[in-house]
């Protein structure tokens, strides 16, 4: 497999530190509010490549966080904590708000087939993993306490900005009335490990510490679960493109002075979900969820298929139209998939060339859109119904649409469906015999309103699906 590394920026041979095992993390939600479809594209995308990774034959743990604490409005370690400002909208406690948004965040995963991670870990239940790692740091002069807080000294490192393409005025503070410079920094990159209530006298959850009653920063929380869960070297880190700098980046610096070596080889980031406005946020309000395209009448897999058709590594634009023609083109394709017989026999000579051909796309750094291509490439092969089905059910294990079910599905509904056309096929070819063609005209356009197309031919009337 050939991946885009954002550590080199480069496209290289992924090869995993052991053979045929694969230790795979990626950052998972704060969850104080819903996730909206940007969010959901990063996951997804995570999702194909995990599935990917186990199809063509690695052995994958993948471990996520949950961030129920410590995620400030500013990454740049200012504003308020998001949980806390969650529970404020709410009313509610910061361990209500976590619970609450953690099972929407996984309910919007089922509808949209995204495997859950093998280790879910939520921030909240890992604080004394978080002061091990913090005291390491101090101990070993990477760290200082100022003003009741704990810091990263960035200075001690060779290459803090390892990502390539920022600098320390990415972390410069910006002239706004609610943001003031942290004059206990010794550099505008360093970073919080530990807050106190030196600092954030109302924070609702607060542990003891020996630097005093606090919380974590965000930064360390992914370190510390990954280091606890998954070893000292990691093969793949995911998330989306904006938290390469400064989480990642981040990451990076505390996770190797902690262990003393290169920590992950490869970085996958996917970037953002557009909209007519630009970056699809919530800080703008208004933001589209899975629940609201269901109101809206999609299928989400929808809009699984319409991240699909895009590379992970290109800025997706979202719009109602792109959305709706995803849709009809899922709606087609489970269709002609549903018109499949079952019986034959399955040649898995016959059958290979299109998993080859899938696995090809796919190895080539995720290449989805090719890979949907092949699809269509069986459904127009010389291969029996049997073996169409057998290859669509092998691709769709890593695209995970849902197409045997949601074809066999379609044909139960069809064929129920299929008595009411015929009689309204019927009614028609007895109002022409009547010559009301007001009436057989009438029938005509109804059954094209439900994509049935009517054809009058010399062997007599014929209809099919579009």
């Amino acid at each position: 497999m050939q991946l885009y590394n954002t550590l080199g920026q480069t496209k290289q041979e992924f090869v995993p530190h052991e053979q045929g095992r694969v230790k795979m993390y990626t950052c998972g939600p704060t969850v104080y509010h819903y996730a909206h479809i940007g969010n959901l594209r990063t996951y997804i995308m995570e999702d194909v490549l995990e599935k990917q990774l186990r199809f063509i034959g690695y052995d994958v743990t993948r471990a996520m966080n949950i961030t129920d604490v410590g995620h400030l409005s500013s990454d740049g370690d200012t504003g308020e904590d998001k949980m806390l400002a969650g529970a404020k909208r709410e009313h509610k406690t910061v361990l209500e708000i976590a619970k609450f948004y953690t099972d929407a965040f996984f309910d919007d995963c089922d509808k949209l087939n995204i495997k859950r991670p093998d280790i879910i870990e939520p921030a909240t239940g890992c604080i004394d993993s978080f002061i091990e790692m913090i005291s390491v740091l101090l101990d070993k002069g990477y760290a200082y306490v100022a003003g009741g807080n704990v810091y990263f000294d960035t200075s001690k490192l060779d290459c803090y900005y390892v990502f390539g393409n920022q600098n320390e005025e990415d972390l410069a503070v910006g002239v706004r009335e609610s943001v003031e410079e942290d004059v206990n920094k010794r550099n505008k990159a360093d970073f919080v490990l530990w807050f106190t209530k030196s600092k954030f006298e109302d924070q609702e959850l607060k542990w003891d510490s020996p630097w005093g009653s606090g919380y974590p920063g965000w930064h360390i929380e992914c370190s510390a679960i990954s280091i606890k869960n998954l070893g000292e070297y990691l093969d793949i880190h995911c998330g989306g493109v904006d938290n390469a700098f400064p989480h990642h980046t981040n990451e990076i610096a505390q996770s190797e002075a902690y262990l003393g070596h290169p920590w992950c080889k490869y970085w996958f980031h996917v970037l953002h979900l557009n909209d007519a406005r630009g970056k699809m946020s919530k800080s703008k309000g208004g933001f589209l969820t899975v629940s609201l395209l269901e109101e809206k009448g999609y299928n989400p897999l929808v809009y699984r298929m319409f991240c699909l058709q895009s590379h992970y590594r290109k800025p997706l634009t979202f719009s109602f139209e792109s959305l709706d023609n995803t849709a009809k083109a899922y709606g087609k394709l489970i269709n002609r998939i549903s018109s499949l017989s079952e019986s034959g026999e399955v040649s898995s000579e016959r059958c290979k060339p299109y998993i080859d051909s899938f696995n090809e796309a796919m190895n080539n750094d995720l290449n989805t859109a090719q890979a949907i291509t092949v699809l269509y490439d069986v459904l127009k092969a010389e291969l029996n119904d049997a073996e169409k089905r057998y290859v669509i059910g092998e691709l769709d294990k890593v695209l995970s649409l849902s197409l045997l079910d949601g074809a066999d599905e379609s044909g139960a509904q069809d064929g129920g469906e299929d008595a009411e056309i015929e009689a309204l096929i019927e009614k028609r070819a007895k109002a022409r015999k009547e010559r009301d063609w007001a009436t057989a005209d009438a029938i005509r356009d109804e059954l094209n309103a439900r994509n049935i197309i009517v054809e009058d031919t010399p062997q007599g009337i014929k209809w099919r699906r579009a």
